[in-house]
Order: structure tokens, then C-alpha cells, then sequence
């Protein structure tokens, strides 16, 4: 009997939770028709099928490539993904795997089926996205919103006389637009982002999404348009079509990207102006006269050799730059909601964490014993996997011999019929053995047998790495490979103290010279996240 496993998925706001059960409904009443067992249920609620990045569908690859299964059953190859690429990984992954792909619609998918429904899932998601774009470029015409919402305006609902929704409506909302002009009024005075969030966020104004304010929110990027004192909108001029949003294929999330001028849509709407033409032309000449000193971000600095490893152990955010010579909370200047305002020398700083990747973090003698366990433990994981295949093993050689006993009784004149219930279960069992032990092999109780002495050799280079100015770059990426974060947070005493954690199993990569960290994913590797210090516990440095 094959093992057969359902997937079902629904997205758009046209379909509803229901429709997951349905598909299920429909998939089970298949398997059962065909005889097949189902082992399992997989589904995506709400989840768009232009990704593969759905957790339904990810366990399902998952589980195909353990061989838990034989037949993957779904409504149609859509509910798989509309994404050409996605679907021919899928089907290869599955074929490879061993495991057939049947559809309530198309039946058992081919080659064929991949190429044809693969283009047409391809076309619709595109004139899917077409339509959309139309209708919204109708409303923008008409000076209605496009999608979204800005601080300072409510949406309005109202239903036609047909009882249908109208869509794209919004007032303003004047107690935000008071905000809206008092941050303009400010800045145009010459108050900094920073200062104007924090004067927001101390007397508590909820910002956009209820958030708190930060310098972005107010000065976001006067080339996309973005923040508080580049929207348009607020002088009664409506820009749509300014960005165009794409989905990465590797991470599955959209990135914007600035469209050429010449494909904005403008449509001027005068009863949502809140800030005034004279108040607007002050900040924008403000504005101007700042772009035309030195961007921070364009300079040449040295890179830092602690960056984006420092963060605040009060509020959790980073701890940045914030002079040519000291370190503090992002948070607690930017924005005002943490209390942390103490600071460190950088150079203070990078000298106490060097002093601990040498000293403790790679001890090696510490390093040493921690290999002889991890040794230890592997080598117990890689027995109980042996030890499993073995008993596999045993059992198959165990049910050849019933059958052939089972066989023989037929022959010496029992009736079939009594036997038959027994040889249908050994038959089973066989398969689910042979299954299992097919394509797996058994592990060599084994590590690395010099890593140890191998560590205490990349430990000098690395030393010798980490104190030589000249290679600074190549210092900050290993120290990148080997901490985690490092913590700052203040104590009684007023003072910082710092907690250096560190990820020893990309250190154990270089001891087993491979090139970056281990493979979280594989089997020989068990990812030891610890705290840098002596015997491995927490370790603090006061300042």
C-alpha cells in the first residue's frame, strides 16, 4: 500500500479557511479510491504561492527527502506554487526523493505538466499584478489613495448605493496633522530629526502605527519620497508609482526600487493639504543645504572591527558610534525610550574583546576538553544511528525467513487464505524497512582525530591575525565568524558591563579545517552557542 501525504493551500481574500478542508476533503477521497494510506497533512493558511518560503510546504520537502512517504496528492499543481522555477524544484526534489506528485486536476504530473502549468501559474501571477496596477492607477486618477495609508489622514468607508465598498477615501485626521505641521515647524527652525523624536516620544505622541519616533521616521530618504518631510501629500500633491516593489527569489521578501520619473502618476488633491506652501519651501531648503555637506555614510572610515555585534543589554538595539572615539546606545539617542546613556571607548572596547577571543574564548587547553566531549557526544549519536540501521538490518533478514516459512506451509498444504493476513504484513513491513535503509549508510564512529593539536596551531595564526592592524578587515570577519553579540549593559556602579558570547562550533570549523562556519543542518554538527569565559559560563568585563 503506497503512503501517501496531502498538501492544501489558500491566499487570496476571495477564498476562505474552509477551502482548506475542502481540499483535504477531496485529496482523502482520492487516496481512498486509489487505495493509498495517508500518513500526513500539510497545509498553508493565507500564504501567497509565488513563494516557496511557507511552512506547509517546507515541512513537506522536508519529510520528502526522509522517504516518509511515496505520493504527494494536492487539488492542483498551483496549490504547489505559480512559480515556474519552484515547481520544477519540487517535482525534481520529489522525483529525487522517490516520491510521485498526483493532482485532483491534472493527475499524475510529468514533465509536461511542469512546463505548461508552470508558464500559465508564471502568466497569471502577472496578470494578476497587471489588473491590480490598473485598477489602483484608476483610483489615483480619480485622487484616491493607491494603496496605503499616511500619518495625518483616516480612511473613510462608504458603501455605494448598491451596497458595494468604496475604496480609496481618506480625510484628515487633525490631531496627527497638528504633529505633522509641529515636525515641520521644528525642523524648519533648525532642530535636528534626532531632537525632534526625542521631544515626541518624551511627551509620549504615538507614532505611525503606534510606534515610537525615531530620526527616520521624520527624515526618511528625500529621493524615495519617504518620511514625514518628504510626502507630498501633506501639500495636497498625491505621487504614485514612485517605487516598484520586487520579490527576491532567495529570501522570498520585496525590495523596492525607484522607477524613473517619466512613470510617476501626479494628481494634485488640495483638500488633503496640512502644511502650508511657505512652511514646505523652508524645510525643503533646509534639507537642501544639508545635502550639499558631506554624507556621514560617504566618508571613508576604517572599518570597525566590532561592527553590528554591539547592542544594548538594557533595550536590546545597537550600540553605535556615536563620537570619532566612543560607543553608545543607538536607542537611547535616536529615539529617547532607553536609559542606557553610558558610553565606551572604542578602543577600550575592541582591547577587552581581543584580550577575551585569546585568553578565553580560545583557550587551548578549554578548547581541548570541550573537543573531547563533543567528540564523545557525536560518537554516542553515531552509535544509537548504527545501532538503529543494524536492528533494521536484523528484522529484514528476520522477515525473509518468515516469508519463505510462510511460503513453505502454502506448499506443504495449508490453505492460502490462513496465511494470507500474515504475508500481507510481512510484505509491508519489509517495505517500510527496505525504505528506510535504502540510500542510508552508516556513520563512521569517528571525528576529526587530531583537532585538538590542530586548534592550538590556528590559534596562533589567528592571534597574530587579530593584533596586526594591517589585516584589520580580515580581523573584523573573523571575529565576525566567531562572536555572536556582545552585550552592554550598566550596573550598580554606573558602569558598563560587557558579555562577550561566542559561537564555539565555528571554531571547531577551523580546527577541522573547513572553510566558514559549520553546517547547522548536518548531522555531525551540533551548533554549541556559549558564553565566552572560563569553564564556558558568563564572563563579564567592567569598565
Amino acid at each position: 500500500m503506497s503512503k501517501a501525504v496531502i498538501y492544501a493551500r489558500y491566499s487570496s481574500d476571495k477564498q476562505r479557511e474552509a477551502s482548506i478542508e475542502d481540499q483535504v476533503r477531496l485529496c482523502e477521497e482520492r487516496a481512498a479510491r486509489e487505495g493509498w494510506k495517508i500518513v500526513q497533512r500539510y497545509t498553508d493558511h493565507g500564504i501567497s504561492g509565488a513563494s516557496l518560503l511557507r511552512p506547509g510546504i517546507q515541512a513537506l520537502m522536508r519529510d520528502a527527502q526522509d522517504r516518509r512517504f511515496d505520493v504527494v496528492l494536492t487539488e492542483s499543481l498551483d496549490r504547489i506554487s505559480r512559480d515556474q522555477e519552484d515547481i520544477a524544484g519540487v517535482y525534481k526534489r520529489l522525483r529525487f526523493a522517490g516520491a510521485r506528485m498526483v493532482t485532483l486536476s491534472e493527475g499524475e504530473i510529468a514533465e509536461l505538466h511542469i512546463g505548461f502549468k508552470g508558464t500559465m501559474g508564471a502568466l497569471y501571477l502577472k496578470d494578476l499584478a497587471d489588473k491590480t496596477r490598473r485598477g489602483l492607477r484608476g483610483r489615483v486618477e480619480a485622487g484616491k489613495s493607491g494603496g496605503g495609508n499616511s500619518y495625518g489622514y483616516d480612511v473613510v468607508v462608504k458603501v455605494s448605493e448598491s451596497g458595494e465598498s468604496v475604496r480609496g477615501e481618506r480625510r484628515i485626521d487633525e490631531a496627527e496633522a497638528r504633529i505633522v505641521r509641529h515636525i515641520f515647524n521644528e525642523y524648519a527652525a533648525g532642530k535636528s530629526p534626532k531632537a525632534i523624536a526625542h521631544a515626541l516620544n518624551r511627551d509620549k505622541v504615538p507614532g505611525p502605527a503606534g510606534k515610537a519616533w525615531g530620526p527616520s521616521t521624520i527624515n526618511g530618504n528625500w529621493r524615495r519620497g519617504t518620511g514625514i518631510l518628504n510626502n507630498e501629500l501633506y501639500i495636497g500633491r498625491l505621487v504614485w508609482n514612485r517605487l516598484a516593489y520586487i520579490k527576491n527569489p532567495d529570501t522570498g521578501k520585496r525590495v523596492s526600487r525607484l522607477n524613473p520619473e517619466t512613470d510617476w502618476i501626479v494628481k494634485d488633491v488640495p483638500e488633503l493639504r496640512i502644511v502650508d506652501q511657505d512652511l514646505w519651501d523652508r524645510v525643503k531648503a533646509r534639507q537642501q543645504g544639508l545635502r550639499k555637506l558631506p554624507e556621514f555614510h560617504e566618508k571613508q572610515r576604517p572599518r570597525m572591527l566590532l561592527s553590528y555585534l554591539l547592542k544594548c543589554g538594557s533595550c536590546g538595539g545597537g550600540f553605535s558610534k556615536i563620537s570619532a572615539t566612543h560607543y553608545g546606545c543607538s536607542t537611547a539617542r535616536n529615539k529617547g525610550t532607553c536609559q542606557n546613556r553610558l558610553t565606551v571607548r572604542q578602543d577600550e572596547l575592541e582591547g577587552l574583546v581581543l584580550s577575551a577571543l585569546q585568553s578565553r574564548l580560545m583557550d587551548p587547553a578549554l578548547c581541548e576538553e570541550f573537543c573531547e566531549e563533543y567528540t564523545r557526544y557525536l560518537n554516542t549519536l553515531r552509535s544509537e544511528k548504527n545501532a538503529s540501521l543494524n536492528a533494521a538490518k536484523a528484522e529484514l533478514a528476520k522477515l525473509a525467513k518468515q516469508r519463505e516459512h510462510l511460503i513453505q506451509a502454502i506448499k506443504d498444504g495449508v490453505p492460502a487464505s490462513e496465511v494470507k493476513d500474515d504475508l500481507a504484513r510481512v510484505a509491508a513491513r519489509r517495505e517500510e524497512l527496505e525504505a528506510m535503509l535504502d540510500g542510508t549508510e552508516e556513520e563512521q564512529v569517528l571525528l576529526h582525530p587530531q583537532m585538538a593539536g590542530h586548534y592550538r596551531q590556528q590559534v596562533a595564526k589567528l592571534t597574530a591575525v587579530l593584533n596586526d592592524d594591517a589585516n584589520r578587515a580580515e580581523a573584523a570577519d573573523i571575529i565576525r565568524s566567531l562572536v555572536d553579540r556582545i552585550a552592554l549593559t550598566p550596573n550598580r556602579d554606573g558602569k558598563l558591563d560587557i558579555d562577550l558570547f561566542g559561537d564555539l562550533a565555528s571554531i571547531l570549523a577551523l580546527a577541522a579545517n573547513k572553510d566558514g562556519p559549520l553546517d547547522a543542518s548536518d548531522a555531525s554538527v551540533q551548533q554549541v552557542k556559549v558564553v565566552a569565559g572560563v569553564g564556558f559560563e558568563p564572563t563579564t568585563f567592567r569598565l
